[in-house]
């Protein structure tokens, strides 16, 4: 299968190219911050941007929706949302 754009540089902004399941947990880190998370099945999600210096909520958010977030934590309380996918 051809890539056509295998050759462009990757940005924040690009589609992303991997994702990765996200359990979440209240110490634990992500392993890399990803571009953006993919939410399943929606709820609330709680967790701290990579420059953030406290946690945020995300109250409500849609089933299928995808959050612009660059996450360092995805927390395991008050996160109600499931099916979490790291977009990189």
């Amino acid at each position: 299968m051809t890539d056509y754009f295998s050759g462009h540089a990757d940005s924040v902004v690009a589609p992303a190219t991997r994702g990765v399941a996200v359990t979440p947990h209240d110490v634990n880190a992500l392993a890399d911050i990803p571009k953006a998370l993919f939410v399943g099945v929606g709820g609330d999600l709680v967790g701290r941007g990579v420059n953030d210096t406290g946690d945020l909520t995300f109250k409500n958010l849609p089933a299928g929706s995808v959050l612009p977030f660059r996450a360092k934590f995805v927390r395991a309380t008050g996160t109600t949302a499931a099916s979490i996918v790291a977009l990189y």
